[in-house]
């Protein structure tokens, strides 16, 4: 987010980014999200487990968005992956590498396997409405995901995000929000009201769809049922 261009002016102009407080007049009519995004990334990843050739183009639309796949695991519902981009891309093409990349690449996890597969939950988000902070406290839980900048101990300019549903999840207040995100980041130093005070924070929002493995089985034997 650092920086400027006309492509990310047009960006911020498209996804609703604005300095400033009018974010209530911007949150609404936002409604791109549907449940075959998670299906699509269910099929994307048993291609890939299985060298299967990859599934087809799907049928929900193809506009531009940044995006996030999170995979969780097992009836409590273990974070498995989570990888995305503030980068607007294609929802097909974006969706199809982050289903693979959040399963297979996350640095914190070893990659998938077929045997873990019936265990999956996936979930989608899409971003919107992007708004500088006026400082890390400058947001609302449950509301927002926020973006920070920060320069590590060592000087070194980091970025690190949580999605809107994180805090709340974990039970964090803002505080515990922001240094867990500060950790995340890889910043390994203390963690005082000055280092907090030197974030740069971006709030935004986000259209998010959860499918679990059970789900996914139903709507695959409905399309096979509808195919003869």
């Amino acid at each position: 987010m650092a920086g400027s261009s006309r492509y990310e002016d047009r960006w911020k102009e498209k996804n609703g980014y604005h300095s400033g407080a009018m974010m209530a007049s911007q949150g609404r009519g936002f409604r791109i999200i549907k449940p075959e995004m998670c299906y699509f990334c269910f099929d994307v990843l048993y291609c890939h487990l299985y060298n299967l050739q990859p599934p087809q183009v799907p049928s929900f639309c193809n506009e531009n968005y940044p995006l996030f796949v999170t995979w969780k695991i097992g009836k409590d519902q273990k974070l498995r992956g989570c990888i995305g981009t503030f980068n607007e891309m294609q929802l097909h093409q974006g969706l199809r590498e982050y289903a693979v990349t959040s399963a297979m690449k996350d640095s914190r996890f070893s990659p998938m396997s077929r045997e873990e597969f019936p265990s999956l939950h996936v979930s989608v988000s899409i971003l919107c409405h992007f708004e500088d902070g006026a400082d890390y406290t400058d947001w609302d839980l449950g509301t927002h995901g926020i973006r920070i900048e920060f320069n590590n101990e060592r000087g070194s300019k980091k970025t690190a995000t949580f999605l809107p549903e994180v805090p709340t999840a974990q039970g964090w207040d803002k505080i515990q929000t922001i240094d867990s995100l500060l950790r995340k980041g890889g910043f390994k130093g203390s963690v005082t009201p000055d280092v907090r005070r030197s974030i740069r924070l971006v709030r935004y929002q986000s259209e998010m769809i959860s499918v679990t493995y059970a789900d996914y089985l139903h709507h695959c034997r409905s399309r096979s049922q509808g195919e003869h």
